[in-house]
């Protein structure tokens, strides 16, 4: 899910940075000073004339000639007023290169102010910016504001405002990278930010049936983790004393339940928990994190698809659902191979073992070339004593809900971000 190359998330030493959004002084950053030792005593020491900082967001994409994600760089505060810098906005009218959501009346050579929104740029280096190019904290803001917005106002279709968004957090996420502000109010943009992958995590397989979701859902997955890696990140270079941030734990939850799947190419899991602080590590929610990849990794779909549905908060089931009918799958071969070949294991039970409704019990199991019997009153699964089953050559195309009137609220309370 996550790049190969990504660096994971490794909880550093606490620095002195800005307690407040409202300051952008130098004197009032903390930078880490070049070729210093981090495991060093003096890697604290606040230097308020050093021009180097450390960037925070781990983008890889947006590196220029092999900068790696340690590099310093020189410090930069922004001073653009917009949320798009003037000259962009005038040269993407020029070359007609406006979004949808841009246009003014529709015309797309034609953009205002309060329309146009500055683009992520994949080669981009502070070295080369300029600082009326780079928004301010507070402008970021208000930009982060009216794009999350747009969730709940447009009437097109959720791919074509997740693309638009997604891109324009990105380059959110540049700006307040080229600027190394860590304080409350960027945690906080960090935590929208990351709700958002989190939804569209969740509304994207919802129609992974429809062209170009696929690569979609990958892209949407690679930014999730980088985002929330540096939120991680963030999370402990702010840490006051012992403290723990109000969503801290559902955060750190959300990141050990994205290593359900197997392609996940990060540091192995055992090592990132052993650096977990133990409040966190008691929290509700890290322990129904732990307990659903216990019950992943074992193959107890019952209980799995049980827990997913009685304790899941929102964000959490958003990360479990995909998984959710690969579950089913793995309980419909067991109920296969293990029945009686005469007897059939009715699909009303089967819908209340896959929290499923009959219906959609039956579409699952013609997906998958299981034979469903009928005797006039209720339908039943026949057993084929097959210990291999065989499964959709592209994957499961259809969307199956939970039949949980509990998730149905939730899924039907899509987080104000």
């Amino acid at each position: 899910m996550a790049d190969r190359n990504r660096q994971p998330y490794k909880p550093i030493n606490r620095r002195n940075y800005s307690p407040s959004s409202s300051s952008y002084s130098n004197s009032t950053r903390s930078h880490i000073p070049k070729h210093s030792n981090p495991n060093s005593d003096n890697s604290r020491i606040t230097h308020a004339n050093k021009t180097t900082t450390r960037r925070w967001d781990n983008d890889d994409s947006s590196r220029k000639n092999g900068d790696d994600d340690n590099q310093d760089f020189p410090t930069l505060v922004g001073t653009c007023p917009f949320m798009c810098p003037v000259e962009e906005r005038e040269r993407r009218e020029r070359l007609r290169d406006l979004a949808v959501f841009e246009r003014l009346h529709g015309n797309p050579a034609k953009t205002s102010p309060t329309l146009a929104l500055k683009k992520f740029c994949r080669t981009i280096s502070t070295k080369d910016v300029q600082a009326c190019d780079v928004r301010p904290v507070p402008v970021l803001e208000d930009t982060l504001n009216y794009l999350l917005n747009l969730l709940h106002s447009s009437d097109r279709p959720f791919e074509v405002v997740h693309d638009f968004i997604f891109d324009r957090t990105r380059s959110i996420r540049q700006d307040l990278s080229m600027q190394n502000v860590v304080n409350e109010q960027v945690i906080r943009m960090y935590e929208r930010m990351v709700k958002f992958h989190i939804v569209s995590y969740h509304l994207l397989h919802k129609s992974s049936g429809t062209p170009n979701t696929a690569s979609m859902c990958h892209l949407n997955a690679e930014q999730l983790m980088k985002a929330l890696t540096t939120l991680l990140n963030m999370y402990e270079a702010n840490r006051a004393s012992h403290s723990i941030c109000h969503n801290e734990s559902e955060f750190c939850s959300v990141y050990l339940l994205l290593h359900l799947g197997s392609d996940n190419q990060g540091e192995p899991l055992s090592l990132w928990v052993s650096r977990i602080r133990s409040p966190i590590m008691k929290s509700r929610e890290m322990c129904f994190a732990r307990r659903i990849l216990r019950y992943y990794r074992l193959g107890n779909y019952k209980q799995f698809i049980r827990s997913a549905e009685e304790e899941a908060s929102f964000l959490q089931y958003c990360i479990i659902e995909p998984y959710i009918n690969e579950v089913r799958i793995l309980a419909l071969s067991c109920v296969s191979y293990g029945g009686y070949k005469l007897q059939p294991y009715p699909l009303v039970h089967l819908s209340k073992l896959l929290m499923m409704k009959e219906s959609d019990v039956e579409s699952l199991c013609i997906d998958c070339a299981l034979e469903i019997s009928s005797d006039g009153t209720e339908k039943g699964l026949l057993s084929n004593k097959q210990s291999v089953m065989s499964k959709p050559p592209r994957g499961l195309q259809k969307y199956y809900p939970m039949d949980s009137e509990r998730i149905e609220r939730l899924c039907g309370e899509i987080l104000k971000l």
